[in-house]
């Protein structure tokens, strides 16, 4: 066993007014912008007071996530509706749990932030007039959605990168986050600076730990995707939650993530026009064998059956709102009782849904008006769901074919997936955390309440960055900082962890960081997704807390140096988990129900009956309905070593607007003045 050197480990120090930690399209966003209001105010080369680190450029939702199209929420631009930011803050804050001058904020900036891409070069599509076109997706009530196709984060991403390039602000790669240097208590709680361990340098034996020293920190690395086992985030989407609250970060509305049908071999969304071909979709054993045309039993008849699925379109998320009477979420319920049973679902493009005697056959003309006028007026009445999807958006085939998925010649995997955490850390109408000089931008911030319209996230990470940039420069300044007064906050943590990283490559632990991570996934699977109980969720947390004790003394096995970047990221995630599941049982045990994109189940709730033809022969489904009366209300969670789970859960109001209506003349010397700053 090749053991690194954590007695006297490499170590490089650098200095920046602003480290941005996460490449995607948040970050890079933020980056640029933290450029041109430097230059703006005539502050002498930006580009050496700005870094962005990442543990992997390629890497991360932004790079290697979408959809059929996948969608970017903007203010509406046709020329023919009238839109407001008012009225997209509606749309935001329908479902409850948002803060209200976020949702603002966020339709205010919108089209800054859109026209900002555009120049960059993401290529929305428009019309000969010049009109950016837009189409409707989840939880819009207009037509704002809009998309470059379906890696449109992807290009987002590789746009504003060469932006940041271009600027010459460098970009730090293959850095695995270990620590969040902390330094004063109180008001005076400071992140100081950053330390990496380089993962090249590990890849060769070595322990290089890199320490980026900053006066102002952002965090925009994404969501904590590999807390789930059945997940369509990309491989290694780990998110900072863990550390962020460590350092003390508050944090909202975990309790509130995205959860929706995906596809496993190839993670991706099978939302928009995947479901609108009306696939057929069917289950079968672990081994392949026994086909099963599970749907058939909980649909009263094919033109409900095709027109539900249908709808998955752009109903995609799962959502308990649109179960009962035979709607679009309760096919998800459906497949995920299948892969319960262990058995395997999949999509087929092949072939119409399959019906019965009992429900009737397939038929196009027969779907409700809603389905069949979208498809007539798309033009897509072809005889297979391939032809459909073909006719609509060949770029949803061929983003399969390129991951060696022939939808042509053979059905596709899935299964119901974790896909976005709607909460995350708190922040303030500048996207600044709770801790000063720190800002939370993109999936980390936790800024869209119970639902969010689909495409929402990408604008709010666009316009987040925007606002993090403009506050920092404005009132923080462009201070790089001596290196004087945190040193030895650097240093005692730099030794804090080559002692436990010393603990780590001795422990006689029983599991590797590999082995830990399955574990946290499998309990947030079957604890903490779309489905939930109160009883199991309890005992969840117990475990959870039960595994950060055993991390925090045993630490995770480390048999060889690559190792470590696993184990660091076991550690973070342990501590995550126990978060998330500490918010979920105490939204359960002040009377939360079904909402957003999670069934509560309860033995003494409503009942829907799954399959009322008797197919199956199961009793109802039961379950909590929601309690509206917490849309008011946000769950703020802390850290907090004195109790039991480790986290303090307390629900906080929703911020209401109070937006002042000013003269020109007045809003025109407040801002001249920095008073907008205030």
């Amino acid at each position: 066993m090749t053991r690194l050197n954590t007695e006297n480990p490499e170590v490089t120090v650098r200095r920046y007014n602003s480290v941005i930690v996460g490449a995607g399209a948040a970050g890079m966003n933020c980056a640029v912008h933290l450029y041109e209001f430097m230059r703006a105010k005539g502050i002498d080369d930006p580009a050496r007071r700005i870094a962005v680190v990442t543990r992997g450029l390629p890497l991360g939702a932004s790079r290697m996530s979408g959809s059929d199209k996948q969608t970017y929420y903007k203010l509406g631009t046709s020329p023919d509706t009238a839109d407001s930011a008012a009225d997209f803050a509606k749309s935001l804050t329908a479902a409850g749990c948002a803060h209200e001058d976020l949702a603002l904020i966020e339709g205010i900036g919108s089209l800054r932030e859109f026209y900002h891409l555009v120049r960059a070069g993401v290529p929305f599509p428009c019309d000969n007039h010049g009109s950016f076109v837009g189409y409707k997706t989840d939880h819009d009530p207009y037509q704002r959605a809009t998309s470059a196709g379906p890696r449109t984060s992807r290009m987002m991403s590789q746009c504003l990168e060469r932006e940041v390039e271009a600027y010459g602000i460098p970009i730090f790669d293959r850095q695995e986050v270990a620590s969040l240097v902390v330094d004063g208590e109180g008001p005076e709680r400071r992140i100081v600076a950053v330390v990496c361990v380089d993962a090249a340098a590990l890849a060769q034996g070595r322990l290089h730990i890199n320490m980026f020293e900053c006066a102002n920190l952002i965090l925009a690395a994404g969501g904590p995707g590999a807390l789930y086992e059945t997940s369509v985030y990309p491989k290694g989407q780990v998110g900072l939650h863990g550390l962020a609250m460590a350092a003390g970060l508050a944090a909202e509305n975990l309790t509130e993530s995205q959860f929706g049908m995906a596809s496993t071999k190839f993670r991706w969304n099978v939302s928009g026009t995947y479901m609108q071909a009306v696939p057929r979709i069917f289950s079968t054993d672990r081994d392949g064998n026994d086909p099963r045309e599970f749907l058939n039993d909980a649909f009263p008849s094919m033109s409900r059956l095709a027109t539900s699925t249908f709808l998955k379109g752009y109903q995609w998320p799962f959502d308990p709102q649109r179960i009962a009477g035979h709607q679009s979420s309760l096919i998800d319920v459906l497949v995920s009782r299948e892969t319960q049973r262990g058995r395997r679902v999949f999509l087929d493009f092949r072939a119409n849904p399959t019906g019965n005697e009992t429900i009737g056959r397939f038929d196009l003309e027969a779907l409700e008006a809603e389905a069949l006028d979208y498809l007539q007026a798309n033009q897509a009445l072809q005889t297979t769901p391939i032809e459909r999807l073909a006719h609509m958006n060949p770029l949803a085939i061929d983003i399969y074919a390129e991951h060696g998925i022939d939808l042509y010649n053979e059905p596709l995997e899935i299964a119901v997936c974790a896909q976005h955490c709607n909460g995350g850390l708190a922040v303030n109408h500048w996207w600044e955390s709770s801790v000063p000089h720190t800002f939370v931008i993109g999936e980390m911030a936790g800024t869209h309440g119970v639902k969010r319209p689909g495409g929402s996230a990408l604008n709010a990470g666009q316009v987040g960055g925007l606002r993090a940039a403009e506050y920092l420069v404005n009132v923080y300044g462009a201070e790089v900082p001596s290196g004087e007064v945190a040193a030895p906050a650097i240093e005692g943590a730099v030794a804090r962890l080559c002692e436990k990283w010393t603990r780590w490559q001795g422990t006689a632990a029983a599991r590797g960081a590999d082995e830990v991570i399955g574990e946290i996934q499998a309990r947030m699977t079957a604890a903490g997704a779309h489905l939930r109980r109160l009883d199991t969720a309890n005992r969840a947390l117990a475990d959870a807390v039960t595994l950060v004790d055993r991390l925090r003394s045993e630490g995770p096995r480390v048999e060889k140096p690559q190792d470590l970047t696993v184990a660091i990221q076991a550690e973070h995630l342990a501590s995550a988990s126990a978060a998330f599941l500490a918010a979920i049982v105490a939204f359960l045990e002040q009377g939360g129900g079904s909402r957003g994109s999670f069934l509560v189940l309860d033995d003494d709730g409503e009942t829907i009956d799954l399959d009322p033809c008797g197919g199956a022969g199961e009793g109802p489904l039961r379950f909590r309905s929601e309690n509206q009366a917490l849309r008011e209300s946000i769950l703020r969670v802390v850290a907090d070593d004195q109790l039991p789970s480790g986290f303090r859960c307390e629900p906080i109001a929703v911020r209401k607007l109070a937006r002042e209506l000013k003269a020109f003349e007045v809003a025109w010397r407040e801002f001249r003045d920095g008073a907008i700053f205030g």
